[in-house]
């Protein structure tokens, strides 16, 4: 009987190669209908694929073969309107005549299938965050946050007596007595012998007798005399520090709850943030969100209570601010995390109070954090807010501001926002 074993590569996925040639042959077109459905589909349907629709035309594969060759005249019966020398025009697109291979007209009147298939969630966020960095990644990558972890390593002769290891000391202090005491055991056991046979003797060697069993008492008398544990028996459990790189993030998401902003206004705002979730899941292992809410006082919040809890009056965008800043300084010092931060608004602020928010950023927020993008959404003309914060883009290379006015507004800027810098 026979048995073959399939070693080769990709021996239950053999169309896994040829699919991922397809996908890199037919890329462009691939992130045609990713950014087509970008602005399709809900942003936060992030669970599933994407169906992409590719035209026949597209897939043909170039083929060589046999030529006729040579020049030949046809006569082609029920011509009645060509002569030779003609040029035949093609047929308007559309029509009921295609040709071969070319099947039924499609809805949008190419007359051509289209050739659909699916990608998967993991393919759909690799073509939609290609092109995408993390700005100051690269810093980080230099100097590598580390942490410290500690590990059981072993035993060792010294140490405390809390570490001390019971288990491992009492069998240290087993191996030392067998150790010390097998020679004279075995030696007794001799001797015993020696006096069994002289007592069975004829006549009587009370004198030989005697010195045996002295001899004995004097081997006993040594074996007890070993201690039962030594100093030299002890072992105490050892531990060590082992440099652990932190791959860790967090993502404050600050918006103004004010009486300005309506819900329209919110759900955009929920999709830019979870694209910039998305974008730093990819990236990090451990991605903490941070809801900060605000109008004229600021307040931390769980994710519902941010996008859907109505509130009333003015806004004061400098409390939001303050609040990160002390939430930064008490949970998470910038040693052991990469903090990102975007703050969504349509404007509206007191007018002394822009001043305030410009100078927190300064002199607190863009020190700390390793990106800062600020979105206003809104189709009036800008405000103090933005005014002040334009101060800022020349000079720190950490932050950056975007318009936008509608749904179809957010991947183009969130593009923009994080494009890869080129050198």
């Amino acid at each position: 009987m026979s048995q073959f074993i399939d070693r080769r590569l990709n021996g239950k996925n053999k169309s896994a190669v040829n699919r991922q040639r397809f996908l890199r042959r037919h890329k462009q077109k691939i992130k045609e209908s990713v950014t087509d459905a970008v602005n399709r589909r809900s942003i936060t349907n992030t669970e599933t694929g994407e169906d992409v629709s590719i035209p026949n035309t597209d897939i043909n594969e170039p083929i060589f073969h046999q030529g006729q060759g040579g020049l030949k005249e046809r006569v082609h019966p029920g011509n009645d309107q060509f002569i030779t020398g003609d040029k035949i025009e093609r047929p308007p697109q559309g029509g009921q005549g295609g040709g071969a291979g070319q099947g039924d007209a499609s809805q949008d009147g190419e007359g051509q299938d289209e050739f659909i298939f699916q990608i998967s969630k993991d393919e759909y966020l690799d073509i939609l965050f290609e092109d995408l960095a993390l700005p100051n990644l690269k810093k980080n990558q230099i100097n590598k946050i580390k942490e410290w972890k500690t590990h059981r390593s072993g035993y060792q002769t010294a140490g405390m007596p809390s570490n001390i290891a019971i288990v491992r000391s009492l069998q240290q202090s087993l191996a030392r007595r067998t150790a010390m005491t097998a020679g004279k055991r075995r030696l007794i056991d001799e001797l015993n012998e020696q006096l069994d046979s002289i007592k069975m003797s004829e006549p009587a060697q009370p004198i030989e007798e005697r010195r045996i069993k002295e001899e004995i008492a004097q081997l006993r008398k040594k074996i007890e005399s070993v201690p039962f544990i030594d100093t030299f028996d002890l072992r105490f459990k050892n531990y060590e520090k082992r440099p652990v790189p932190s791959s860790q993030a967090v993502m404050f998401c600050l918006m103004d709850v004010s009486g300005s902003m309506d819900q329209a206004t919110k759900d955009i705002a929920k999709r830019f943030y979870v694209l910039l979730y998305l974008f730093l899941t990819r990236t990090y292992e451990n991605v903490e969100v941070v809801f900060i809410r605000h109008h004229t006082q600021a307040k931390e919040v769980d994710e519902h209570e941010f996008f859907y809890s109505q509130e009333t009056g003015g806004t004061i965008v400098s409390s939001a601010l303050k609040l990160m800043q002390q939430i930064v300084q008490e949970r998470f010092p910038t040693e052991q995390w990469n903090i990102y931060a975007a703050q969504a608004s349509d404007g509206d602020n007191w007018a002394d109070d822009s001043p305030r928010c410009k100078e927190l950023l300064v002199n607190s927020l863009l020190p700390a954090c390793q990106y800062y993008s600020y979105i206003e959404i809104t189709r009036r003309t800008h405000q103090t807010l933005w005014h002040e914060y334009e101060k800022l883009e020349n000079d720190f290379d950490n932050f950056a501001m975007k318009n936008i006015r509608s749904v179809e507004d957010i991947f183009p800027v969130f593009r923009e926002l994080f494009q890869k810098e080129t050198t």
